[in-house]
């Protein structure tokens, strides 16, 4: 029986190799999971960041070249992250430069694409703004491990932490979720 690891470790083989559908099967599994570690970040424009990951996930996948469907997960979730970076630091860069008393037209939101509204729903939506809701530190290794189900040496690297330091943070942010009442209250709802 294929499990879930091995149909991605074979998408990916099939999208270095240059298929297609191979490298649709990545986004579609993917996809929703960046876009929800991008919101956690307090991204701006996540589905702009997520694209210009992506482009560069492409452009680049010729150089990645050790490991399978995890690692590649672990890169796309770094490169990810760096955009997020590039974005933000473009937005303040932006900002400095307006002068005292103009105003920045805010940027119409366009929400979740229709199928990830289908797929995961308000839970989602309140579970991704209690996690924005956490320190940074803690609400990207949340992100990290919970959504994007990256496991913690992976998780280190990309933030550049120990394992420990991570597992630290995750078992704050974790317990300060469980703290919150706002998650005793989707509780009583779903009863």
């Amino acid at each position: 029986m294929e499990t879930a690891g091995d149909e991605l470790d074979e998408a990916l083989a099939r999208a270095r190799s240059g298929d297609e559908a191979g490298f649709l099967l990545l986004w579609e599994e993917l996809q929703p999971r960046l876009l929800r570690y991008l919101q956690v970040l307090g991204c701006d424009d996540v589905d702009d960041v997520a694209g210009e990951t992506w482009l560069q996930a492409v452009r680049d996948l010729h150089k990645f070249k050790k490991g399978g469907a995890d690692e590649f997960r672990a890169w796309l979730f770094t490169i990810g992250r760096h955009r997020a970076i590039d974005a933000a630091r473009s937005r303040n860069r932006f900002r400095d430069k307006v002068l005292i008393g103009e105003a920045v037209p805010p940027q119409p939101t366009s929400g979740n694409p229709v199928e990830d509204e289908v797929l995961h729903g308000l839970s989602t939506r309140q579970a991704v703004t209690l996690v924005a809701g956490l320190s940074r530190d803690q609400a990207e290794v949340v992100a990290l491990r919970i959504i994007a189900g990256l496991d913690t040496d992976a998780v280190a690297r990309i933030l550049r932490k120990s394992p420990g330091a991570v597992r630290t943070a995750l078992h704050r942010g974790l317990r300060t979720l469980s703290e919150d009442p706002r998650i005793h209250e989707i509780e009583k709802v779903d009863q």
